[in-house]
């Protein structure tokens, strides 16, 4: 791995997590508000950004959103004390890749962020086709006719799976793979989330398509 960003103002929290991920290979820049971060994440290279929602200039979500607004894609981490599905669903919503509670142990940290390091980035593919849509992974959008909606990058990597399927069943363990990396899911109903508001795109941008769930088998992308 490169180097990634850490988004964290408690010092002994900062210091503990440099140094695992050091001892682990793991470049660190380490940058305590929002403020000084935003210019650096924004302008840099970084492989994944770990970040705290509560920081001293705001709610560590805001990033990720203006990260999204950007069109950027590196996968974002989220650590908080708030574990609450609904807090850990506004985070996928808002474009967050991972969501890690406090406490947590620095080993499940440090395999969290080498899965995200490892996903396969959105920028792989200018442009693909299948049926009556289009999915546009450099720009974040998905495409049917004259109507376009953006996708968070779990989503456009579900989408991305899907249409390379073509039609075909695709496991639900490899979904959550593509989406999430090598780490366990957020939630155990994080894909069933994905996959709602997947399915409530394909019908605002007019896209015959739908995500058929073959219980046991997985799901496919089917026409009405």
């Amino acid at each position: 791995m490169s180097r990634i960003a850490l988004i964290e103002d408690h010092p002994r929290l900062a210091q503990l997590i440099c140094k695992a991920l050091a001892q682990a290979g793991i470049l660190v820049d380490l940058f305590p508000r929002l403020d000084s971060a935003w210019p650096n994440v924004r302008d840099g290279e970084y492989q994944v950004i770990v970040i705290d929602r509560g920081l001293p200039d705001g709610d560590g979500l805001d990033l990720v959103r203006r990260l999204r607004s950007a069109r950027h894609s590196t996968p974002c981490l989220m650590l908080t004390a708030r574990d609450a599905l609904h807090d850990r669903v506004e985070g996928l919503e808002s474009g967050a890749d991972d969501y890690l509670a406090k406490p947590f142990e620095m080993a499940e940290l440090i395999a969290r962020v080498r899965a995200l390091g490892r996903r396969p980035s959105l920028l792989n593919d200018s442009g693909l086709h299948y049926s009556d849509i289009r999915l546009e992974p450099e720009q974040g959008h998905m495409v049917s006719a004259n109507e376009s909606i953006t996708l968070p990058p779990a989503e456009m990597q579900i989408m991305l799976t899907l249409v390379r399927a073509g039609g075909k069943t695709v496991r639900r363990t490899s979904l959550e793979l593509a989406a999430w990396g090598l780490g366990e899911a957020v939630t155990p109903n994080a894909l069933d989330v994905a996959l709602h508001r997947l399915r409530k795109k394909l019908q605002t941008i007019g896209s015959a398509l739908q995500i058929i769930n073959l219980r046991g088998h997985g799901y496919a992308l089917k026409s009405e």
